[in-house]
């Protein structure tokens, strides 16, 4: 029986139906009690996945569309412990959303349902399926607060971008499948089984180019990076917070699958291309933070450059970036969670960064929360950033005894390092050195938002201090791989 692999994903789904029925008979002021009713849930099942463990083997199943290994079970935790936190945004968001509140939630799960089947997946059927529940699910997500302007606009640009990525996926798929020339040309196996004696065919090239632009789409690196500061601004925070951790890491799992799994030996050859995104990513993405004045905004064009030095691990093209990518992102998870939970619970009405103005008076636990998670993306040790961006630079190095253009690479790597301390430490210089208006109200702080930002500052710290024990589960996910 293959049903009882995929038991993680049927639970979520059920949980997503069942808030749904559940909002029936629920009157309008209990509404918000389903959000906690959807993190209960999410984190029994978090917690029933690590009974779980690969141990280094792998199952396919469902006629080889879906793969159980050690790299699905590390992004399927992954992906829950970010919808959790979502979800737990959500509940503080709740007051927000004049209606439709279990619909948020619902729509929540149903797009984690595509990320886990995306962390798992071993055909280019499954890839496609699943990007699109995430992204359908997502166009609405961003939409949400259809009464506001900026997330209809959201929602259209994010459409838009979305539907044009869809449709390079799809014809490089179709490409990928005339080009391989077999009855199973869409399985990656089959790929890997063809790849050496498909290297030069231009074809299954192009093919393959067409689906990078589409997950490049997903993970916001150049050349599809243009809807991130837009879509972040205008949609709802929790949501912002979901597109910035759970969609990017769906879409480097797809990433590594694609390139390391279907095709490892032309993989390869590309490692030009791999190291311009990068290098492009990086540096677009930390200039054009610098002039921001909108938190989101600045935090839209400060993913691109993650995702850049994320890049620096594909690139590297060995088993080291790999684990390396995978870090950094359980790194980012806990770093974004605290700065959107700051962001959720001071910036009601407006997301300028002058509103933290004197944040360390009305509240120091949210103001060291946003400094410490400035200090982790900036890079600063002893937190999680500062272990991440040594571990790719590590990678890239590494690789440079083969290819002395990839000391280049991580010099420039450095460079945009040096460049994000500008804006990231700005937002510091506003919480504890404020100019003359500022605000002294108190901010009241529920406990579960409490317990969420401590959890996510204790994360920054310990995994920036004591990286072996996830490093080591990193590369273990990673031995899937073929480099």
């Amino acid at each position: 029986m293959n049903l009882p692999l995929i038991i993680p994903e049927i639970a979520v789904a059920g949980l997503a139906l069942a808030i749904l029925l559940l909002d029936l008979w629920t009157p309008a002021a209990s509404k918000p009690r389903l959000g906690s009713l959807a993190a209960m849930g999410l984190g029994v099942i978090l917690l029933l996945s690590f009974s779980d463990s690969i141990a280094g083997n792998s199952f396919t199943a469902f006629g080889d569309l879906f793969i159980s290994d050690g790299l699905g079970l590390f992004f399927q935790r992954f992906f829950i412990g970010a919808a959790l936190l979502v979800v737990l945004l959500g509940i503080e968001y709740s007051d927000r959303l004049p209606v439709g509140i279990a619909e948020f939630h619902a729509l929540v799960l149903l797009a984690l349902v595509g990320m886990m089947f995306a962390a798992s997946a071993n055909n280019f059927i499954l890839v496609f399926v699943s990007l699109e529940l995430i992204t359908v699910t997502s166009y609405v997500l961003v939409s949400f607060q259809r009464g506001r302007l900026a997330s209809l606009e959201a929602g259209v640009k994010y459409l838009v971008m979305g539907g044009l990525s869809a449709s390079f996926l799809v014809f490089g798929i179709a490409l990928l499948f005339a080009a391989s020339n077999t009855v199973n040309g869409m399985n990656f196996a089959a790929l890997n089984a063809a790849s050496a004696s498909l290297a030069n065919n231009r074809l299954l090239w192009l093919g393959l180019l067409l689906v990078l632009v589409a997950l490049a789409f997903k993970i916001a690196v150049f050349p599809m990076q243009m809807w991130a500061p837009d879509v972040y601004q205008g949609a709802p925070t929790p949501v912002t917070a979901f597109l910035a951790i759970a969609s990017k890491g769906a879409g480097f799992v797809l990433l590594l699958r694609v390139l390391f799994h279907a095709v490892p030996y032309i993989s390869r050859q590309w490692q030009t291309l791999f190291m311009a995104v990068a290098a492009i990513s990086i540096l677009y993405g930390n200039l054009c933070a610098l002039p921001q004045r909108s938190l989101k905004r600045l935090l839209g064009y400060s993913s691109i450059a993650h995702a850049g030095y994320m890049m620096l691990g594909v690139a590297a093209l060995n088993s080291a970036g790999a684990a390396a990518v995978l870090y950094y992102l359980v790194g980012y998870l806990f770093t974004l969670g605290a700065a959107f939970i700051v962001i959720c619970l001071v910036c009601r009405d407006s997301d300028d960064i002058g509103v933290l103005a004197g944040l360390h008076q009305r509240s120091p636990v949210l103001a060291a929360g946003m400094a410490m998670a400035m200090a982790s993306l900036a890079g600063v040790p002893p937190l999680a950033g500062f272990a991440g961006k040594l571990l790719l630079l590590l990678s890239v190095v590494e690789r440079a005894a083969i290819n002395p253009a990839y000391y280049w690479l991580a010099i420039l790597a450095v460079v945009g390092v040096v460049i994000s301390l500008a804006y990231y430490f700005g937002v510091i210089r506003a919480i504890y050195w404020p100019g003359d208006r500022v605000e002294t109200a108190p901010i009241q702080v529920s406990p579960a938002m409490k317990v969420s930002l401590a959890v996510c500052m204790a994360g920054m710290l310990y995994i920036g201090l004591f990286p072996n024990a996830l490093m080591q589960a990193a590369a273990e996910a990673v031995k899937s791989l073929r480099f």
